[in-house]
């Protein structure tokens, strides 16, 4: 859809609320990610499953195999959740700042400037460590607008901290 002006046709985007920009060049996060959180996913299943299984085994109430199906079956629903919400998470690195989405039914695009930038980690849990894994998170002076990246390679994850830091500091000696 186009609108006219004295200049010619100007285009607009198709939905003024679609918070992920056409334009920017997005990055994606590693797919090992859905492999890490299926992972957190099964451990935390796997003991409430064991403890219902041996409730039932005990008492022999049927609400515990009911509960025990329910489980199952909101697994296999987050199951799913967790594959689209990691192809949801990306990056895009621009001239002044990071974008960062992520977010499905709620969609989240945070905008970190680069002059806001006070420091960048980069962490790894055991789980990110065994899938070759690690996290980049941006801390800001507000604690609202903190945002992390989740699921990228070690190697991408330090080029990213240099540069964002690089480009942080450059930033900051003009305030």
């Amino acid at each position: 859809m186009n609108t006219e002006n004295a200049d010619g046709p100007v285009p607009t985007p198709a939905d003024p609320l679609e918070p992920w920009p056409e334009t920017v060049a997005w990055q994606r996060v590693s797919t090992d990610l859905i492999r890490v959180e299926l992972v957190r996913l099964g451990i935390g299943v796997l003991v409430v499953v064991v403890g219902l299984a041996v409730a039932w085994g005990l008492s022999g109430h049927w609400l515990f195999g009911a509960g025990l199906a329910l489980v199952v079956l909101l697994s296999l629903w987050r199951s799913v959740a967790i594959v689209r919400a990691v192809h949801a998470w990306g990056y895009a690195e621009r001239d002044d700042d990071l974008l960062v989405r992520h977010g499905l039914l709620v969609r989240r695009l945070s905008i970190v400037p680069y002059a806001r930038m006070q420091f960048v980690d980069v962490t790894a849990g055991p789980l990110e460590r065994a899938f070759g894994l690690a996290t980049v998170q941006l801390h800001t002076a507000a604690a609202a607008s903190d945002a992390r990246v989740p699921g990228l390679h070690p190697a991408e994850a330090s080029r990213l901290r240099d540069r964002l830091t690089a480009l942080g500091e450059d930033r900051a000696e003009g305030l």
